[in-house]
């Protein structure tokens, strides 16, 4: 009997246990929870965002957007959590894209942090596009990162470089998408800043296309120097 009642009582402190345990995580990722009052803070907002719970990347995307005119072309896994790469009102010819950094969490899936651009249409497209998302202090994302989409298919390979010498320098990653799209992305060290250069070139390292950034969360086209 001894026995029996120790099992129960330990039984009894797993599950009391396990149930404060998610109601704490409960009340951290909940809309308007701890993490949202966290990210308020770190944006300087006076109001606590409410950001919703998604069954999968895209949902939360589009539960925090509040929109369903959206396509997605690409999802790349980062740590615990997914790059969502998307268009605006099913648009998959070129003129937009959009990433969005989303995490996993118990509960489901949680928008973190995201940017977008749009371009009009030109008389001639330009060899790559960009914009860079910078990082969120206090929020962890794998921002800041670069990212675009290279019209210009002569362009294979991308260079990301600090103009300070012996700095940052790293290679985007380039994904052709089903739409036939051409997007790339490069990642960032966290120290990293302005000016830097981009760097479009062909398959024997000729350069096509290449731009010094001066703005830290600036977005743009970059023509053919061909």
């Amino acid at each position: 009997m001894k026995t029996t009642r120790r099992w129960g009582i330990a039984a009894g402190v797993i599950l009391a246990s396990v149930a404060v345990l998610y109601i704490l995580l409960y009340m951290y990722e909940k809309p308007g929870g701890w993490s949202d009052r966290r990210m308020s803070q770190a944006l300087g907002l006076a109001q606590t965002l409410q950001i919703p719970l998604g069954g999968t990347p895209e949902e939360a995307v589009r539960l925090f957007r509040e929109s369903d005119s959206m396509t997605v072309v690409h999802k790349e896994t980062v740590g615990r959590g997914e790059l969502v790469f998307l268009t605006r009102s099913g648009q998959q010819e070129g003129g937009d894209l959009q990433v969005e950094y989303v995490r996993k969490t118990w509960l489901g899936w949680k928008w973190v942090w995201g940017a977008g651009y749009g371009q009009g249409e030109a008389p001639s497209p330009a060899a790559m596009n960009y914009m860079r998302v910078p990082e969120v202090e206090q929020v962890s994302t794998p921002f800041p990162m670069v990212f675009g989409e290279v019209p210009d298919p002569a362009i294979q390979q991308i260079i990301v470089q600090q103009k300070e010498a012996g700095t940052d320098k790293s290679e985007a990653k380039l994904i052709r998408t089903v739409s036939g799209r051409t997007i790339w992305f490069a990642f960032q060290a966290a120290t990293a800043g302005v000016p830097f250069e981009i760097e479009g070139l062909d398959q024997t390292g000729k350069i096509i296309a290449a731009k010094v950034i001066t703005d830290v969360q600036g977005s743009g086209s970059i023509d053919s120097s061909r």
